[in-house]
């Protein structure tokens, strides 16, 4: 891989790298979710192990795509008393001058095991971060859906909503404004299923042009054909159409492609996706590292299907 690297990285005739490479942070990791907090782009991923071994989390930031810098154990179980193993894809965002984690824990199977989808906060993008609740926000099965792969979205009018779910089915709540637990939709209810056609985990919500685009992951996270498809609709409700996939393993590049995130790089129309993917030759289920490239629309709107490559994206200046 470090061979990769060096050879599909070009650089600039002063020395600095122009273009990231893929995989863009060292080490065993996946299900990234990106974010932008000042002048710092972030990743928040899961640490790619056994499930025994997945009781921490790192964050990695970098002011121009091509450099990161690794904050270690940004919050790990000692800090989450409820929480014990399979700690699993963070979502980090800003709000009312705090940083909260989202993040799933103890990889539950059933209503009566400790664990689902906990809070933590703290006052730097780098923690360290603390349990917010003492308890998991959601910590039971609802319309089928594990409580996993949670992530949060803000919409225009301001209120948060967080979107999760494993086992082919995907839930949508609405959050209270401090992250304290869920606010009812007007019927009463307090979990929607969104569930679109060969949903199975790895919900991504985000908004462009006054269109909501939902994306997800489908088949299995084992396997080679882990992938991305996405749906478009007027409303952060949904209905949820499928439209198509636009990630998927390529033979001459990796397999396992999916659990995303995206990058929209502020003030500019310019996008990036965030991804895990297994390489070449890699039969370990847990040999997953984090890529990103270019996302792109056509003159529709419609997602163009995204190129896997080894060069990465190029620098830019935030």
């Amino acid at each position: 891989m470090a061979l990769c690297l060096a050879a599909c990285v070009s650089r600039e005739p002063s020395g600095r790298r122009e273009y990231s490479g893929n995989p863009i942070l060292p080490g065993w990791y996946a299900d990234p979710e990106v974010a932008v907090f000042g002048k710092r782009v972030w990743i928040y991923p899961t640490f790619s192990a056994p499930y025994d071994q997945q009781v921490f989390f790192d964050a990695f930031s970098s002011t121009d795509l091509v450099h990161w810098t690794k904050h270690p154990r940004i919050l790990d179980t000692n800090a989450v008393r409820w929480a014990r193993r399979a700690l699993w894809a963070p979502a980090a965002v800003h709000n009312q001058g705090r940083y909260y984690l989202f993040f799933a824990a103890n990889d539950i199977q059933n209503n009566q095991q400790i664990g689902g989808i906990g809070v933590a906060v703290a006052d730097r993008p780098a923690g360290p971060f603390r349990d917010h609740l003492g308890r998991p926000l959601i910590d039971k099965f609802h319309n089928g859906a594990q409580p996993i792969d949670q992530h949060v979205f803000r919409d225009r009018d301001g209120q948060w909503y967080m979107y999760y779910g494993g086992w082919r089915h995907c839930n949508v709540v609405k959050l209270k404004p401090d992250f304290t637990g869920l606010e009812p939709f007007p019927d009463g209810s307090r979990f929607k299923e969104i569930t679109p056609q060969g949903y199975v985990e790895g919900p991504f919500m985000m908004e462009r042009d006054g269109k909501y685009y939902f994306m997800w992951s489908e088949g299995g996270w084992t396997g080679p054909d882990y992938s991305v498809a996405y749906a478009i609709a007027d409303s952060p409700l949904g209905p949820f159409r499928r439209i198509g996939k636009i990630l998927q393993q390529d033979p001459a590049v990796a397999t396992g492609a999916g659990h995303h995130s995206v990058l929209k790089l502020p003030g500019r129309e310019q996008y990036y996706i965030v991804y895990h993917r297994r390489p070449l030759g890699e039969r370990d289920p847990n040999h997953r590292v984090v890529c990103m490239d270019r996302l792109e629309f056509d003159d529709q709107g419609f997602i163009k299907p995204v190129r896997m490559t080894f060069t990465g994206v190029r620098r830019v200046r935030l």
